[in-house]
């Protein structure tokens, strides 16, 4: 008997069903027919869920989301491209230093960490830059929970004849992006997110004509996502050993999604486990970083509490105790918390969250006061 495994309150990896850890108890020939036509299941499934089987190839990669995103830069942005980064958080800037290690030229704009990049700031840019021949846009940035507007930005970027990279990673799955409407070249994605499945597979929707046109731009070997899919359509299979049961889980993932209601329907769980959880901790006096404006119910950041007794570490091993797996902040200027609202929870696990986060900082000694300044 395995052991009971701690809730991950987290943006991934985070708490799978079992129906999705029984599917990679299955061993797979990465040849097999029978995978093959998993892979293709998952392809058209994932292609599905954005309206994009007309405009777009789904292009799966071994490895974390970063590994597809640098793949996708370094497969779409010709050498002589530039690339304008829009950065609000960790992830912002992680694409810029892939720019930079790729060898491509880039600017970028910085907005602060509770601040979303604007149409109007793009078009601004652009119109001072024409040198620029890619926009790239971390739709929810997960070191905050903070959603940058998808939409407004991809009609401005296409207004300019340029070109659209989207980090979707932490957004993908939950939240509405079709591509019949919003105008990209590539959006990026993994299997360990908003789907539910088990880390170690990104995934890239490219737009059919750039990927036509990116032949010999990339800086790689294993990460050209031109070739990957040129050989997937000759041959059904991956060009190097896939990560079989990465993909099997995947697969099995998708499944509840579309048995739960798909898009809609995981939306709607996740914001009703952002709303119970944003509550609950407001009663206990722990404030939210980001106005429920731009917070997206992904992961939420909360200022720790400003109290001498409050250690992060000591805090995520007695609530790791009770059985919660909350992650550290990743803000430079304030002390924070995040906890996540995404996997396989509901409403309920959150409530139970957040008493046990009341437990355990009432055994550190640390007063609670709520939203009212009543005490907790």
């Amino acid at each position: 008997m395995l052991p009971t495994a701690p809730m991950l309150l987290t943006p991934g990896p985070l708490t799978t069903s079992a129906r999705t850890r029984q599917a990679m108890l299955v061993d797979w020939g990465s040849w097999d027919e029978r995978f093959n036509q998993l892979t293709a299941s998952v392809r058209a499934r994932l292609l599905a869920i954005i309206h994009g089987a007309d405009s777009h190839h789904c292009v799966p990669l071994q490895g974390s989301g970063t590994f597809a995103v640098e793949a996708a830069i370094g497969t779409l942005v010709p050498r002589d491209g530039k690339v304008l980064v829009l950065i609000n958080g960790a992830y912002g800037k992680r694409l810029a230093k892939i720019c930079e290690v790729l060898g491509r030229a880039f600017s970028t704009f910085a907005t602060a960490e509770d601040e979303p990049t604007t149409a109007a700031d793009v078009d601004r840019l652009l119109h001072a830059d024409p040198s620029i021949s890619h926009v790239a846009l971390i739709h929810c940035e997960t070191s905050t929970g903070i959603l940058n507007p998808l939409p407004a930005i991809a009609q401005v970027v296409k207004s300019h004849g340029k070109r659209l990279i989207v980090d979707a990673m932490s957004s993908f799955g939950a939240l509405p992006i079709d591509a019949r409407e919003v105008p990209f070249d590539a959006l990026i994605a993994a299997s360990g997110k908003c789907l539910e499945g088990v880390p170690g597979m990104g995934f890239v929707f490219l737009d059919k004509q750039a990927l036509a046109a990116a032949q010999g731009n990339c800086h790689s070997l294993a990460m050209d996502l031109f070739e990957q899919h040129r050989y997937m359509a000759e041959t059904g299979q991956w060009r190097f050993t896939p990560p079989t049961h990465v993909v099997a889980a995947l697969h099995e993932a998708l499944l509840q999604y579309h048995e739960e209601g798909g898009q809609p329907a995981r939306h709607q769980r996740y914001a009703h486990n952002c709303q119970t959880l944003l509550e609950g901790m407001a009663e206990l006096g722990l404030r939210s970083f980001l106005p429920a404006a731009i917070q997206a119910p992904i992961i939420v950041t909360f200022h720790a509490p400003q109290h001498s007794r409050y250690q992060f570490k000591e805090f995520y091993e007695r609530v790791k105790a009770k059985g919660f797996i909350l992650y550290p902040g990743k803000l430079t200027q304030v002390e924070t918390f995040r906890v996540g609202c995404i996997g396989h929870v509901d409403a309920t696990d959150m409530r139970a969250a957040v008493t046990s986060i009341a437990q355990v900082l009432r055994a550190m000694d640390i007063p609670l006061l709520s939203a009212s300044g009543v005490p907790a």
